[in-house]
């Protein structure tokens, strides 16, 4: 009888810590190398130490779990109760999403910080409408411009095969001439060897991901924009949490936050050099292909804040304003 009674107590107590526990999967599209992904990896290490053990997060790198454009509407549906998402990916959803896409409104790390600060409040409320709570944000490196061939002006990417990956490099490819193809960055080093893609924007960091150098060899430094990637909590897991859990993964996220735009900027230069080393020549844009593209960054403003309404318009009020 004893002997039994022990039994069931042992197995009380194993059903009891395993309650205690809880279990969270995190999908990402991005490989274990890119800095977003290793700043996630400390953020979910953060999280498991102060929470004792209590929360244990699943890194699911790569889009293995889900791929890149699935990752949201995992979240809002609790098939993950965390991910991590490119902003401008979903601009067709939302403009406000896709803020952060457009060319040459914010070019540099403080410009880009302030457009966050006017966008955040709104991001924040349009996401917690989806059930959705916002964690944290971080930057990629300026956008510039791989390609096959030296360029001199917007002329010289007329018919070019170019790689889209958001609405906002679509419409450049549009109204630069350029062959705009979809293909997500886990396909990109695939498409770029069988020659499905010439050229594309995007920062040195993706460059050195995805192996461009042995591809393309060419890239433009344009820092013409600055994508923040978001991540993500389904707001019934965090309501599920309890108090002390839901402050740890909150600060946690606020330190992801401050990490990931500091190593943003230190990797910039990083990655060009490591691209340089690699074989690619890196070059400073011409004053015209400068220009020409400056003038594709007015035109998408312009769209955008017609798209946008009122809302585009006050987020673009607050971050001139800063």
């Amino acid at each position: 009888m004893n002997h039994k009674f022990g039994i069931a107590l042992a197995a009380l107590a194993l059903s009891c810590s395993a309650l205690a526990q809880t279990k969270w999967d995190l999908p990402t599209a991005y490989p274990p190398s890119n800095f977003h992904t290793e700043n996630l990896a400390q953020f979910v290490s953060d999280v498991d130490k102060a929470t004792a053990g209590k929360l244990k997060i699943t890194l699911h790198s790569n889009a293995a779990l889900f791929k890149a454009p699935e990752i949201k509407r995992a979240v809002q549906g609790g098939q993950a109760q965390m991910g991590e998402i490119l902003l401008v990916n979903f601009q067709n959803e939302w403009q406000v999403f896709g803020v952060d896409g457009i060319p040459f409104l914010a070019d540099s790390y403080d410009a880009a910080w302030k457009l966050y600060q006017a966008q955040k409040p709104v991001l924040a409320k349009k996401l917690a409408e989806q059930g959705i709570v916002l964690l944290y944000t971080v930057a990629w490196p300026p956008q510039g411009i791989f390609i096959n061939k030296p360029i001199n002006a917007a002329a010289d990417l007329k018919g070019v095969k170019w790689r889209a990956y958001s609405p906002a490099t679509a419409r450049i490819a549009e109204l630069v001439g350029a062959q705009p193809v979809t293909v997500q960055q886990a396909e990109l080093s695939q498409a770029m060897a069988t020659g499905v893609v010439e050229s594309y924007m995007s920062s040195g960091s993706t460059g050195y991901d995805t192996k461009t150098y042995e591809y393309l060899k060419h890239f433009y430094d344009m820092q013409a924009w600055l994508p923040k990637n978001a991540v993500l909590v389904n707001k019934k897991a965090f309501d599920a949490l309890d108090k002390p859990t839901q402050e740890a993964l909150l600060k946690a996220g606020a330190e992801a936050e401050k990490r990931g735009w500091a190593t943003s900027k230190t990797k910039t230069q990083e990655y060009l050099d490591l691209l340089k080393k690699n074989g690619m020549t890196i070059h400073e844009p011409s004053a015209q292909l400068k220009a020409d593209m400056k003038k594709v960054g007015e035109t998408m403003i312009k769209e955008w804040t017609e798209k946008a309404g009122a809302e585009g318009q006050a987020v673009l009020d607050a971050y001139r304003k800063m």
